[in-house]
């Protein structure tokens, strides 16, 4: 396989304690994905409706997408926002730049890559004001895509092959025992270690059409240039297409509501202890 350069992320222990607070949100196997509102300091809960994954943004809240590595090796995520790749800023496709982490590494992707040093901060906004509609793309709006790869393998360390014997005289095979005749064939053990089995397919990115909605609906906008410095490096694609595909659309509270996804909860009024200073008279 090709290899292409790609962005290595820097650990983030503020990520990885992040991410143990509320690994109880996080979607994915490979890895886990927690979508967390930079503005209000906390991990937007993840809904599940109807085979997929939603989380509820609130307009003008930053936010940033905390990615953590599960695996015993590396992995390189291809991060998609509203179908804009978030590094290079080309139509998202699997096949481009993203993250590479290490087995266990935590990092958070808080924005649109400008350069190896700074980024455009994630932001929740209208639709029109997205910068994928800003950019002339706006029909993939509202959703978060992570393809996950793993890292090639290293080829398996050649063997040499054992010495050969001279072959046996007649009298030497008539004594020689008879289960020393036939020698046990190698297992296939090793083989299968190395071989293809147990590797995920590749789910393809859903695309969808959204209902009706009851306001504009939620994108992501070109925020204010903050530091986040990164590295090349090189990664070798173990698959042409993703180990694991993670998708969480998002929207307001409003719409997700409208849409059923979210329960909105019926206010109750509570009984006040002290509501007045004095007894009044009974009617």
């Amino acid at each position: 396989m090709k290899r292409i350069p790609v962005v290595l992320a820097g650990l983030s222990l503020a990520a990885a304690a992040l991410l143990a607070a509320g690994s109880a949100r996080a979607v994915g196997s490979l890895a886990d994905i927690v979508i967390y509102d930079r503005t209000e300091a906390r991990t937007l809960p993840v809904y599940r409706h109807q085979g997929r994954y939603y989380v509820v943004g609130k307009p003008g809240n930053e936010y940033q997408i905390t990615v953590q590595n599960r695996q015993a090796t590396d992995i390189l995520s291809v991060i998609s926002v509203d179908g804009v790749n978030a590094v290079s800023g080309e139509t998202a496709n699997w096949n481009q730049t993203g993250y590479v982490s290490a087995s266990n590494q935590s990092y958070a992707v808080a924005g649109w890559r400008k350069s190896m040093d700074r980024i455009a901060a994630f932001f929740f906004t209208e639709h029109a004001n997205s910068y994928a509609a800003r950019t002339g793309r706006p029909d993939n709006v509202g959703v978060i895509g992570v393809a996950v790869f793993r890292r090639k393998p290293e080829p398996p360390v050649a063997i040499a092959p054992p010495a050969q014997r001279r072959p046996q005289s007649y009298k030497e095979q008539a004594d020689a025992p008879a289960t020393a005749a036939n020698e046990a064939a190698p297992s296939s053990a090793a083989a299968d270690e190395m071989g293809a089995s147990g590797r995920a397919s590749s789910p393809a990115m859903e695309r969808q059409r959204p209902e009706a909605k009851l306001e504009s609906k939620l994108g992501t906008g070109h925020g204010r240039i903050e530091t986040s410095r990164v590295t090349h490096t090189q990664f070798e694609r173990e698959l042409p297409t993703p180990n694991e595909v993670i998708t969480i659309y998002y929207d307001t509270y409003r719409n997700l509501v409208a849409q059923g996804v979210v329960r909105e909860r019926p206010s109750v009024a509570l009984p006040a202890p002290f509501p007045g200073q004095f007894a009044p008279d009974p009617r």
